[in-house]
């Protein structure tokens, strides 16, 4: 194997550990990631090498179903495409409204809404606080 190999199938390698780390774990290295580019990029599958989570405006990104990148389909922009990796440091991160089983809330997971602290009673929540699966903390 030459050397040019080498590096870049060592580099394949450290992008799948670092795409399979979890939001904490990838929260205190976000240099890991690349940003997110408009130009044609493919994402959405790192055992080939494509980044499932890139940096955007300060924060990081899942990639929820693989894509190829387009100006419009943007983080923040394309909720279909993309969800915000959770801040590890804030304990009650703001409820954001699921777009399926691929982003729901988890059993035990603790949200911000409407000024009040829920936690979710059930798996894979997709409810908004107040309606079904959540029980408010005082």
């Amino acid at each position: 194997m030459s050397r040019k190999t080498k590096a870049l199938e060592a580099r394949r390698l450290n992008m799948i550990s670092a795409q399979s780390m979890s939001d904490d774990q990838a929260a205190n290295m976000p240099g890991m990631y690349p940003e997110w580019s408009k130009d044609s990029v493919d994402y959405g599958n790192a055992e080939e090498g494509q980044p499932v989570i890139v940096r955007y405006a300060g924060q990081l990104w899942h990639c929820i179903s693989p894509h190829t990148s387009q100006e419009s389909w943007s983080p923040g922009s394309a909720p279909s495409l993309w969800v915000a990796c959770s801040d590890p440091a804030e304990e009650w991160p703001e409820w954001r409204q699921p777009g399926g089983a691929h982003d729901a809330y988890p059993l035990g997971a603790k949200v911000s809404h409407n000024e009040k602290h829920w936690i979710s009673t059930v798996n894979a929540n997709t409810w908004e606080p107040g309606v079904y699966g959540w029980e408010e903390q005082s």
